[in-house]
């Protein structure tokens, strides 16, 4: 587990890392749980709090409870429209009888969660994947946990505790019903209840489509890939 003050490197950072120590003048948007957000430059989880600094100056500490999402905010120049390709229309997002428990760590939980809230379990298990390498103890700098790496808030909006979020079936069951809830408002449109997954749904919103992130954009090249769909499959998606 990664501690201490996470920096966020900007593309000029990028680029000179190995010649100048450059101030980091990125900036990641951190996602209130009601609505609001702002942005930082630094953040460092602080036991069930997170410690913040301002991207407009000046250090705030907020309960992990308030936070729903800590998101990259760098933009990808000239995002092209997002385009749902033929491949994943044919890709059954609904659960069916005759779709096998997937042959991974936390098979039969993840297949029972699916089930319970009518997803492909393949679904599930390849955004267990990305997330967390099926590690239930996994928890990330910005404080999300366990197997689908969900923050406090999120797991409370979907009748999670956060004292529950290392129990791999708790964990499944909030973060199972959280990503069919986005499939549901996002018309079974699977790149954007990925990003919202990601990003979370208001960013989905603000940009009618993908946003332009390219954590998120990694995230759902990740995803594909690991349901076997291909890199061609993402043509005209990233």
């Amino acid at each position: 587990m990664h501690r201490g003050i996470v920096k966020l490197p900007s593309r000029l950072l990028i680029v000179a890392f190995s010649f100048l120590a450059v101030p980091p003048v990125g900036a990641e948007l951190v996602i209130l749980s009601d609505g609001d957000f702002f942005k930082v430059t630094a953040y460092e989880l602080q036991g069930n709090r997170m410690r913040l600094d301002l991207f407009s100056g000046g250090r705030v500490t907020l309960p992990m409870d308030r936070i729903e999402r800590i998101i990259d905010d760098e933009v990808l120049p000239d995002p092209e429209p997002v385009v749902v390709p033929k491949e994943v229309e044919e890709l059954v997002l609904a659960f069916e009888e005759s779709q096998p428990v997937p042959q991974t760590p936390h098979g039969q939980l993840i297949y029972s969660a699916a089930k319970r809230h009518g997803l492909n379990p393949r679904i599930v298990a390849a955004v267990v994947r990305a997330e967390s390498a099926f590690d239930h103890r996994a928890i990330s700098p910005k404080g999300a946990r366990g197997l689908m790496q969900l923050m406090p808030a999120t797991a409370n909006r979907f009748g999670v505790r956060r004292s529950e979020l290392f129990e791999p079936a708790r964990n499944l069951e909030a973060g199972t019903r959280y990503l069919s809830w986005l499939l549901k408002r996002f018309g079974n449109d699977l790149p954007r209840a990925l990003a919202g997954y990601n990003a979370g749904e208001g960013a989905v919103d603000r940009y009618d489509g993908v946003p332009p992130y390219r954590e998120t954009r990694g995230y759902i090249r990740r995803i594909y890939r690991s349901l076997k769909l291909g890199e061609k499959h993402l043509e005209g998606i990233l």
